[in-house]
């Protein structure tokens, strides 16, 4: 069945990186960046894990290291990145990468010309709470599929028609909203809210993928103190806490040092 995708109106370059990258068997990936630095991926117990960084904005870039177009399906915290919808991959809306083709994906897609920066907050700032919908908070999963060969060109819908069919852009949560929609969530747990709007134009193309996707790259995210917590990372022996409960008092049953001495 042929579906609509969306594609990013401005292409990336891709380094050279990708296709080495390509021919030590990666054929796609996702970064988180924040400030347009990838951060650190920490593997453990067969799951990735990134440190979310409070009150900061991150983007995501997803990278095709193939000679072959494919089709991506964005989740964060279970939200479809173009239109907040939680579906199976296979019937998710997705973004379109040429081959070699990497993309920066800012936030989530709130009309054709638009988005709204991710962001990493609290589980009650975040926009699944404000959606009611807070199942899948903490991950960021993209889903790669290949094209089906294509005997006519691609399809284009201009932006009338285009914007006529879309569904309902959703907007900022109002102040506090977040908050009554999930009044268990917890401060302490990171999550992804919805951010500033910044300039962000896609146009829709045709694209029949296969039923299943070629590779699954998700990353689950959280706070240092909780990476700590799972294990994932170690305590760090620069805490302030863990300094003062080392304080004993008294060191040696010695004098104090004189600093003239042997002059």
């Amino acid at each position: 069945m042929r579906r609509h995708a969306f594609r990013l109106a401005a292409y990336v370059l891709v380094t050279l990186l990708a296709a080495w990258r390509a021919q030590a068997g990666t054929p796609y990936t996702m970064e988180v960046l924040v400030d347009g630095r990838p951060l650190t991926v920490y593997p453990h117990r067969a799951t990735s894990y990134v440190e979310a960084l409070r009150s900061k904005e991150y983007e995501i870039r997803l990278t095709n290291h193939t000679g072959e177009r494919v089709a991506v399906a964005l989740a964060v915290d279970g939200l479809n990145s173009i239109d907040a919808k939680h579906t199976s991959a296979r019937d998710a809306r997705k973004w379109i990468l040429g081959p070699w083709e990497s993309v920066t994906i800012p936030g989530w897609q709130t009309s054709s010309g638009t988005a709204r920066r991710f962001v990493f907050t609290t589980e009650a700032g975040s926009y699944g709470a404000w959606l009611n919908r807070t199942s899948d908070l903490g991950i960021v999963s993209a889903a790669f599929f290949r094209e089906r060969p294509r005997p006519e060109p691609e399809a284009r819908i201009d932006s009338r028609q285009r914007d006529a069919e879309s569904p309902a852009a959703a907007g900022a949560p109002r102040e506090n909203s977040a908050a009554k929609c999930a009044p268990e969530a917890k401060d302490s747990l990171a999550a992804t809210g919805i951010g500033r709007q910044v300039d962000h134009g896609v146009i829709r193309v045709d694209f029949d993928e296969e039923d299943r996707p070629a590779a699954v790259v998700s990353l689950r995210y959280e706070y240092r103190d909780a990476l700590v917590r799972l294990g994932v990372l170690p305590s760090s022996t620069d805490d302030a806490l863990a300094r003062r409960e080392r304080s004993r008092g008294f060191a040696s049953d010695g004098f104090a040092p004189d600093p003239y001495r042997g002059r």
